[in-house]
């Protein structure tokens, strides 16, 4: 297997760098949260109980290096950030989609993608 680089990362195969991109805990729940609107900080976090604000703007933060996530400051007081998708990161939503269906499938309930 042939090992390709980006990001000074080295990966084996695709599906490594797409887990290292989206996967974890909080990173799909950031993109699934950001698919279909543009929200604050505090609105993330209040979509998401259970993360702190470290780790929500640690996870912003890698998704924006890594072009999914475009955050937009602005100049007011006090500031006003927002994040959303980018066209890229729109790109992801097919997958996430894919991954809800499953999981609904996996927990035996009818679900909508909505």
């Amino acid at each position: 297997m042939v090992s390709e680089k980006k990001n000074n990362k080295n990966y084996h195969c695709p599906v490594e760098a797409t887990l290292d991109v989206i996967g974890g805990k909080w990173k799909p729940l950031i993109l699934w949260q950001l698919r279909e609107e543009t929200l604050r900080f505090s609105g993330l976090q209040q979509n998401m109980p259970g993360i702190s604000p470290k780790m929500l703007t640690k996870q912003l933060r890698e998704l924006e290096e890594d072009g999914l996530v475009l955050r937009v400051m602005y100049p007011e007081i006090p500031p006003k950030v927002e994040y959303s998708l980018t066209s890229f990161g729109k790109t992801v939503i097919p997958v996430l989609d894919s991954l809800c269906q499953w999981g609904c499938e996996y927990l035996g309930r009818q679900c909508s993608l909505e």
